[in-house]
């Protein structure tokens, strides 16, 4: 299942179906997107992504339910609809999402942190894509996020071959961005400092980074904004910023 909580200005998408080491069935996708689209229209300026149970952060897909998208094909069109609605849902997020992974992060689960801004590993964090072992392919938009993470030679071991790789590899190919002992707490500081920024300005810092049209016009406007006031003020007074 999944849990949300939110005491703003920091919300926390939790993986939480520890029976099935965070395995997520179609409904579970479902119940995923609706949740990224209440956040979409909250006022959290951080959204975390992280693990109930000890461990692991989320096998994937839930393979138990596989047998019967063989059978109905109808089920397996539904099944990628309602993967492909979660995970672009967290792509579209308009504040910035921090992924923390401690434990093992697989197949479907490496696309959901793909669609993060920021991964965070912590020491048991390993990480594996291995639908070529079980005779399927990944959605065309995780395949591109991948190779646009990790370069097209590291996307294709590691898709060809299905190997697990650890925490440091992972850095090292550029699938995470820190490297930390335990992924949570280091992620929910970056979160807290990011959350204390202009929200706007980050927001719109986003949308530079995901080169959506129209940035130099948000460039220009935000001269005129209240951030900026306020960013002077704490600037000329020599005191923390407080943005609301």
């Amino acid at each position: 299942m999944i849990e949300v909580t939110h005491d703003t200005p920091l919300a926390t998408i939790w993986l939480a179906r520890g029976g099935a080491r965070n395995a997520l069935s179609t409904g579970n996708w479902r119940e995923l997107a609706a949740s990224v689209a209440r956040l979409a229209a909250s006022d959290a300026r951080a959204v975390l992504i992280a693990s109930r149970e000890p461990g692991i952060f989320s096998a994937g897909a839930d393979i138990a339910g596989f047998a019967e998208l063989q059978r109905e094909p109808a089920r397996a069109t539904a099944f990628r609809e309602a993967l492909s609605g979660a995970i672009e849902g967290v792509a579209a997020l308009p504040m910035p999402v921090i992924a923390a992974v401690d434990g093992g992060c697989f197949g479907a689960a490496v696309a959901l942190i793909l669609a993060c801004d920021i991964v965070v590993a912590g020491d048991g964090a390993r990480f594996a894509i291995p639908p070529a072992r079980l005779g399927i392919l990944y959605p065309p938009a995780d395949v591109d996020r991948l190779t646009a993470a990790v370069g097209r030679g590291h996307a294709a071991r590691l898709l060809f071959t299905g190997d697990a790789i650890a925490a440091n590899e992972a850095l090292a190919i550029g699938l995470v961005h820190h490297r930390t002992p335990d992924a949570l707490p280091f992620a929910t500081d970056l979160a807290a400092r990011i959350a204390a920024n202009a929200p706007q300005a980050v927001r719109g810092l986003k949308r530079m980074l995901n080169a959506e049209p129209g940035g130099e016009a948000r460039f220009d406007a935000a001269f005129a904004g209240p951030e900026l006031r306020e960013g002077l003020a704490a600037f000329q007074f020599r005191r923390p910023p407080e943005f609301p």
